[in-house]
C-alpha cells in the first residue's frame, strides 16, 4: 500500500512543534513539507525551532516554508513568545548548523509548487489559521483538485470558543483562535470543494494535557523524543492546555479512534461573533470529529514518542 501524501501547514505553537514530532513518526504516511503560519508565534523562532524538530529526528528531507501571509486578529503576545523558548529549549541546540532546509519561496508558493508536482492528491493537515491555504488557492486555483482532504484543527461548533472576552474587546466568546485570526480565509476555503475534517474545541475539550500525564512522559524522557515532549508540554501545564493540535494530527494515522459527524456550516466573517464556525442547515457540509477513544490515543502517542 502507497503511503499518503501529506502536506503539514502549522502555526508554530507549542503543540504544533510536538504535531511536527507525531507526523514524522508515522510509517503510514509521507510528508511533503512543513509550512509555518505566522500566527501563534513569533515567525523566525518558530521556523528554527521546527528545523531544529526535523534534524533532531533525522528528517533532513523534510523542507520547511515559511509563510508571508497576515492575519486580521493577532494571536496575544504571552501565546506567541513561547516559539522563542522552544527555540532555545537545549535538547534543540546540541548541534551548532541546522541541516534541514528551509526553501527560499514563500510558504504559500511552496504549498502551490508542492500540490502541482505532487503524483496524487495530497492531504493537508492543518494546525494553525486557514490563511496560507486560502491564499494557495487564490494564486492556482486549480490546486484545488489535487487536495486530497483538509484536516484542520480549529472552529467550535457546540461549544463556547477559547477567544476570551477579557482579552478581545468586541467579542462574544464564540470564535475559535485559530479560525479568528482570519475568517475571511476559513470562509474563503468553506467555498471550496475540498472534503473537510474538523477537529474542534467540541472534541479537544475532553482531552485535557494532566499533570498525571507530564510525569508519565517524564519517566520515558531517556528517549529523545519524549524528553522534548515532556520539556514542551512542562512549559504549558499552568495554562489550560488541550490536545488540539496532537489530536487532529494522530487522526492521519488511527481514523478508528474517531467518531465523525456531518454538519452543515457558515463562517462568520464580521460582528461579536467574528470567527465563529456555525452550525446552520443549507450551509456548507463538513465532517467533525465528535467523540475520540481518549485512553487509546494517550497510549498511541506515549509510544510513538518512545524513541
Amino acid at each position: 500500500m502507497s503511503k499518503q501524501l501529506v502536506l503539514m501547514d502549522c502555526d508554530g505553537g507549542v503543540d504544533d512543534y510536538l504535531s511536527v514530532m507525531l507526523l514524522m513518526t508515522m510509517t503510514q504516511v509521507q510528508p511533503i513539507g512543513v509550512i509555518v503560519t505566522p500566527a501563534d508565534c513569533y515567525i523566525e523562532p518558530a521556523v528554527s525551532a521546527t528545523r531544529k524538530i526535523l534534524d533532531l529526528m533525522g528528517c533532513h528531507d523534510v523542507p520547511v516554508a515559511e509563510s508571508t501571509v497576515r492575519g486580521i486578529n493577532p494571536f496575544p503576545r504571552l501565546y506567541r513568545r513561547d516559539s522563542f523558548i522552544v527555540d532555545h529549549l537545549p535538547i534543540l541546540n546540541e548541534n551548532e548548523t541546522i541541516k534541514t532546509p528551509k526553501v527560499s519561496e514563500s510558504g504559500q508558493n511552496f504549498m502551490v509548487r508542492s500540490l502541482q508536482q505532487a503524483p496524487e492528491p495530497v492531504t493537508l493537515l492543518v494546525t494553525g489559521p486557514l490563511t496560507t491555504v486560502a491564499s494557495a488557492i487564490e494564486i492556482s486555483p486549480e490546486i484545488e483538485a489535487k487536495i486530497k482532504q483538509i484536516i484542520w484543527m480549529g472552529g467550535a461548533l457546540n461549544v463556547p470558543g477559547n477567544v476570551e472576552r477579557s482579552l478581545e474587546a468586541g467579542q462574544d466568546g464564540s470564535a475559535e483562535w485559530n479560525a479568528y485570526w482570519d475568517p475571511i480565509a476559513v470562509e474563503r476555503v468553506w467555498q471550496t470543494n475540498i472534503p473537510i475534517v474538523l477537529c474542534s474545541l467540541d472534541v479537544t475539550n475532553n482531552v485535557p494535557v494532566t499533570s498525571a500525564f507530564v510525569q508519565r512522559i517524564g519517566k520515558q524522557r531517556r528517549y529523545p523524543l519524549s524528553d522534548l515532549a515532556g520539556q514542551c508540554y512542562a512549559l504549558v501545564i499552568p495554562q489550560d492546555f488541550y490536545f488540539w493540535d496532537v489530536l487532529a494530527t494522530a487522526y492521519l494515522a488511527h481514523p478508528e479512534f474517531y467518531q465523525l459527524r456531518e454538519w452543515e456550516t457558515v463562517i462568520v466573517t464580521s460582528g461579536l461573533s467574528q470567527g465563529r464556525t456555525k452550525v446552520e442547515p443549507g450551509g456548507r457540509l463538513i465532517k467533525a470529529m465528535e467523540k475520540v477513544d481518549t485512553e487509546r490515543f494517550y497510549e498511541y502517542i506515549l509510544q510513538q514518542w518512545k524513541r
